[in-house]
């Protein structure tokens, strides 16, 4: 099997109620998968599935041999009257050397955020040290669910570029949920659109375009994605990674993980 993972016929159950009927999927080594839908959709279900937080219910899901994954959550709760720095956080629950939490800092975007304590970061430092601990164990895969949650744009666009450049350093293949639909699907090689099962899946341009697609989003996004990979494209500022996320913190729907 050269596919990292390979799910057919999915069904899964999330509080009695069946969220995902039927979902095939393969995800194969090296690539960038977006998975889209509405709230509700089985997103975060499906994420939970693959890295074996929740059982199938029928059908068959396969992983490559050995697969090593790195998830990083749709959010952390850290109380901030606890003193933790980002060194230490890094060594939960699994001791690792300073040399290996460094390199990880630095992959991520994060390096020399060693000596800082949790509680201080803004919200693009607090992402990228949660990415920073996912690739700790140099994954194969890394599964990314609303990563840039309360991120504003500039911040979100800065993190998918870093999660391209890994996926070229590393050679990792990524899984993605968003609701930034046309900032995320720039981002992609591929993209599924999820809504219980899935309804049209194939390059970010054919599913923008696809009836069913428009049928849960409306048309919007196709001109945005347009405009977004034009931009994309012709950003010469991109080394310049200045720290404003925390500044306006735009608020998504979260999905309350179906």
């Amino acid at each position: 099997m050269t596919a990292l993972i390979e799910l057919s016929g999915a069904r899964a159950k999330l509080g009695g109620r069946e969220v995902l009927s039927g979902v095939d999927m393969r995800l194969e080594r090296g690539e960038i998968v977006t998975i889209v839908g509405p709230n509700g959709a089985g997103k975060s279900t499906l994420m939970r599935v693959i890295i074996g937080a929740v059982p199938l219910q029928g059908g068959r899901l396969t992983r490559a041999p050995g697969l090593r994954i790195g998830y990083v959550p749709q959010k952390l709760q850290i109380d901030p009257t606890l003193p933790l720095s980002v060194r230490r956080f890094l060594s939960l629950p699994v001791r690792v050397s300073d040399a290996a939490a460094a390199e990880a800092l630095d992959h991520a975007g994060g390096a020399g955020l060693e000596d800082r304590q949790m509680a201080d970061l803004s919200g693009g430092q607090f992402q990228r040290v949660l990415l920073a601990r996912a690739l700790l164990n140099r994954p194969d895969l890394l599964i990314l669910d609303e990563a840039t949650q309360g991120l504003d744009q500039p911040g979100s666009a800065r993190f998918y570029r870093l999660i391209e450049n890994l996926r070229q350093e590393l050679g990792c293949a990524v899984l993605m949920v968003s609701h930034e639909l046309h900032v995320v699907m720039a981002a992609s090689d591929r993209v599924l659109c999820l809504n219980g099962h899935v309804c049209c899946e194939g390059t970010p341009e054919h599913v923008a375009s696809a009836p069913e697609y428009r049928a849960l989003f409306g048309s919007g996004t196709q001109g945005a994605l347009a405009l977004y990979r034009h931009q994309h494209d012709h950003e010469h500022g991109a080394g310049c990674d200045h720290d404003h996320d925390h500044a306006h913190h735009h608020h998504h729907e979260g999905e309350t993980n179906a």
